[in-house]
C-alpha cells in the first residue's frame, strides 16, 4: 500500500496521438512525471494544451499511444478494459466541471453511486461524515435539480471521494461556479482531501488556485514542465 512520500503515480514517457485525415496529431510527446501519495498538484496550460487528455489519460478514460502508466504499483497497460473499470472505481475519482450528477437520484444516492457500481460496502459512518464535512446533511434527500452550483459540485465531491480513491482527478472544478462560490467549494475539496490524505490532480486556469497546490506543472510544447 502506498504511504505519504512514496510514488502514486508514475507516467513514464507517455505520449498521445490522434489520427485525422491530414496525419497522426501528436498532443502529449514523452510525458513523464512522478507524483507522491497525499500530494496536491495543479496542471496548467492554454486551451488545447493537453490538459484534459492527461487527465483522462491518468484516469484510464483513454489509453496513451505508447509509453506507461503506473498507479498506486499497478502498470494499467497491463490491465484488460474490464480490469481497468474496476481498477478506475476503486482508485480513481473525478470531479468535472458540470458535476455530471444522476438526475432522479437523492444527494445521497448519487454520493453512493460508485460503492453500488462496484458492489462494495456502504459504511455509514464514514459516508455521515464526509456528507457533515461538505455541509450536505440539510440537503441529503433531495433532488439535484434543487440544488445550487456550489451545493452540486460538493456533492460532486463528496460521491468522487466515498470510494477513499488513491488519486482525485478534478477538472476545473470550480470553473462553473461564481469566484465567492468557487471559494467556498475548493476549500471545502482541500479540507477533504487534506483529512483523507488522498492525493490531489487539479487542472485549472486559476493562478489562485494553482498556488495552493504543493506543486505546479504546466503543459507547454506537448510537454509536462514543473515550477521550481
Amino acid at each position: 500500500m502506498s504511504t505519504k512520500n512514496s510514488p502514486i503515480l508514475k507516467l513514464d514517457n507517455v505520449t498521445k496521438k490522434f489520427k485525422t485525415e491530414k496525419g497522426d496529431l501528436s498532443i502529449l510527446d514523452g510525458v513523464t512525471l512522478s507524483i507522491n501519495a497525499g500530494e496536491k498538484v495543479a496542471i496548467i496550460g492554454p486551451s488545447g494544451s493537453g490538459k484534459s487528455t492527461l487527465l483522462s489519460l491518468i484516469g484510464l478514460l483513454d489509453t496513451p499511444s505508447s509509453g506507461s502508466i503506473t498507479i498506486a504499483g499497478v502498470k494499467t497497460e497491463s490491465l484488460s478494459e474490464t480490469e481497468q473499470a474496476a481498477f478506475r472505481n476503486k482508485k480513481i475519482g473525478f470531479i468535472f466541471q458540470s458535476f455530471e450528477l444522476i438526475t432522479p437520484f437523492t444527494v445521497y444516492e448519487n454520493i453512493i453511486s460508485p460503492l453500488e457500481i462496484g458492489y462494495q460496502d456502504i459504511p455509514q459512518t464514514k459516508i455521515d461524515k464526509l456528507i457533515t464535512t461538505l455541509g450536505l446533511t440539510p440537503r441529503r434527500d433531495v433532488l439535484p435539480y434543487t440544488l445550487s452550483g456550489g451545493e452540486k459540485q460538493r456533492v460532486a465531491i463528496a460521491r468522487a471521494m466515498v470510494s477513499d480513491p488513491a488519486i482525485l482527478l478534478a477538472d476545473e472544478p470550480t470553473g462553473s461556479l461564481d469566484r465567492a462560490t468557487g471559494e467556498t467549494v475548493l476549500s471545502l475539496l482541500l479540507s477533504a482531501v487534506e483529512e483523507n490524505k488522498t492525493t490531489l490532480i487539479i487542472i485549472t486556469h486559476d493562478e489562485s488556485i494553482a498556488n495552493k497546490m504543493d506543486r505546479v506543472f504546466e503543459i507547454r510544447d506537448r510537454l509536462l514542465h514543473e515550477r521550481v
